[in-house]
């Protein structure tokens, strides 16, 4: 697992979690390097065996004390994009640090390394730009991919998170920016699933630009060319995916911020030739259905009983709504059933059969000879729905503030004891409603969780608690069981089972205060229990196999699993370090 000029080797136990690097450097290549630099934590022993005798101040630090002397710089500094930037310059100095820090305070560390902060970073990427992290493709270096990225081969990559950057957030085409959203999704996968910083891989498509800001500025870093579309486009995404498949058979392809017409397409095409899902369309369906079932145990329904309406119709809106019709399927209901059961609405209205033009938006599409209560353009608004579909579960993707009015949540309330209402567009100030003013308009019966986090909402002398659609929630324990399981394929079932998992560590006290979702700060153990869902899917959809990055084989052994799922997790401490 050399390469050379890498410097570094890594040594893994049984289970396939690292133990040990060899080092075939000295001195400064071994400060310089971030997977082993320790900073002031080097031992004395360490610094003369490794060269840096005189290098480094005298006395010896504990990663604990790094930890909170850091902390302390953290706190001073004065925005989040600061806060950004300090944290990003520490993971390129010293990942282990810089692990360990954002662990001892994960709900605090999450906002600035991920969203919302994470924005802006995309935004300013060329202006803020520090040092490379990850791999650039555009058309000058595409025909080369293959080369490329067995370049990264002695880092034995588990996980790519992959992007054209057309998509990001709320914010749409950033250009060579939106690889920070892979970043910061690689340090969650890092934080959730234990998957070390060098088995990740964040990976920029850059296929130009439509945004017109970027092209004109002059310190713009990505290809200056309008966007890739069509044949062109197409032929660059199959020469990366055929180049992948190639060096990493087994590693997981996440694809990430792509645009709405592309998400869909690229995900269906490679889903039996790679290992890969997309967070935005999967993802999302999966968070936002563990909300849904926590909200069934408070309103003691079935989900089969719940008539369903999206309002957004982009990638994150048909994801949602594609989880919801499986788990339909998956509880007994046809096909057919669970179709008429969802409704979902674009910026037209209700999508109808003839109004549906795009082809991923067609599959929740009414007849609208099926609906006896649609006569007008009128009766397709969002409050005509509402009221006319007695719809019991309301979900906004639309990014369009303020769109659940105190009229729609009050017709809502007329027919559903506890209507469920989940405004989860971000960032926060495009949420379709407050969360206090949806408890408000329902006396408090609204079942709420949103897409932004919010802060409790007093109310009747007590907090109010509202949990985040975050997720953080679902891909990390989607990686660690798909990896540890050997699965071929990422299952529509997995993603059930996930939500499943996630609700499931809601505890009772948490959900009677409001709260459909868990606390970030139980990351790491609902990963292992989202992990250990999936990976039993995959045992009992018998697309499981052998975990290729571990001697510890399980071969269809469900302890075997949890075991594997357990020990070959990354901690951030710091290992042991030896030369050649």
């Amino acid at each position: 697992m050399t390469m050379p000029g890498s410097a570094i080797r890594f040594v893994f136990d049984p289970y396939g979690n690292t133990k040990k690097i060899v080092l075939t450097g000295r001195g400064d290549s071994v400060l310089e390097n971030n997977f082993v630099n320790k900073g002031t934590s080097f031992t004395l022993k360490e610094r003369k065996l490794l060269g840096l005798e005189g290098t480094l101040p005298p006395a010896v630090r504990s990663l604990a004390s790094q930890v909170a002397n850091n902390r302390k710089i953290f706190d001073n500094k004065q925005s989040n994009v600061e806060k950004f930037i300090y944290l990003r310059s520490l993971f390129d100095r010293n990942v282990t640090l810089a692990h360990a820090l954002f662990e001892s305070d994960i709900s605090a560390f999450m906002p600035i390394i991920y969203t919302p902060t994470v924005a802006e970073a995309c935004s300013r990427y060329s202006s803020m730009f520090r040092k490379a992290n990850g791999v650039f493709f555009y058309p000058g270096n595409i025909d080369q991919a293959e080369s490329i990225l067995a370049g990264f081969t002695f880092r034995d990559i588990r996980v790519a998170v992959v992007t054209d950057n057309q998509g990001i957030l709320g914010i749409g085409d950033q250009g060579v920016g939106g690889i920070s959203i892979c970043l910061g999704k690689l340090m969650l996968y890092t934080m959730g699933a234990g998957i070390a910083p060098w088995h990740c891989l964040p990976v920029s498509l850059d296929v130009g630009t439509d945004n017109k800001t970027l092209l004109e500025d002059p310190n713009y870093l990505g290809w200056r060319h309008p966007r890739l579309k069509g044949n062109d486009y197409s032929s660059f995404i199959q020469r990366f995916a055929r180049a992948f498949k190639a060096v990493f058979p087994n590693a997981i392809c996440q694809w990430e911020d792509f645009s709405k017409q592309n998400a869909f397409a690229i995900r269906d095409l490679y889903l039996h030739d790679l290992v890969s899902f997309n967070d935005d369309i999967q993802g999302t369906g999966a968070i936002t259905l563990a909300a849904l079932y926590s909200a069934m145990k408070l309103k003691k329904e079935k989900i089969t009983e719940q008539v369903f309406l999206v309002h957004g119709a982009g990638a994150g809106g048909v994801g949602i709504a594609e989880q919801i019709f499986s788990a339909l399927t998956e509880e007994g209901l046809s096909e057919k059933e669970a179709r008429r059961r969802i409704f979902t609405l674009d910026s037209r209205g209700l999508i109808t059969s003839d109004t549906a033009s795009e082809p991923y938006k067609q599959k929740f599409a009414h007849n609208p000879s099926d609906l006896a209560w649609l006569s007008s353009d009128e009766d397709k608004t969002l409050e005509s729905v509402v009221k006319k579909g007695r719809v019991t579960v309301l979900i906004g993707t639309s990014g369009q503030p303020g769109c659940f009015t105190e009229a729609v949540v009050r017709t809502m309330a007329q027919h559903t004891p506890q209507p469920v209402i989940f405004p989860l567009s971000n960032p926060t100030e495009k949420a379709e409603a407050l969360p206090a003013d949806l408890l408000r308009w329902t006396d408090g019966r609204g079942l709420v969780a949103t897409g932004s986090p919010f802060a409790p909402v007093p109310w009747h002398g007590s907090l109010h608690l509202i949990g985040q659609c975050n997720n953080v929630f679902i891909f990390p324990g989607i990686g660690l069981g798909v990896l540890a399981s050997g699965a071929r394929e990422i299952l529509p079932s997995f993603f059930s089972a996930a939500a499943r998992a996630v609700s499931d560590q809601v505890p009772l006290k948490l959900l009677r205060q409001g709260s459909l979702l868990p606390l970030v700060e139980q990351l790491r153990s609902i990963t292992a229990k989202v992990a250990l869902a999936v990976g039993t899917s995959a045992i009992d959809r018998q697309v499981a196999g052998l975990c290729v990055f571990s001697e510890y084989q399980h071969d269809n052994d469900h302890k075997r699993l949890a075991t594997l799922i357990d020990r070959m997790r990354w901690r951030p401490a710091y290992l042991p370090l030896a030369p050649e």
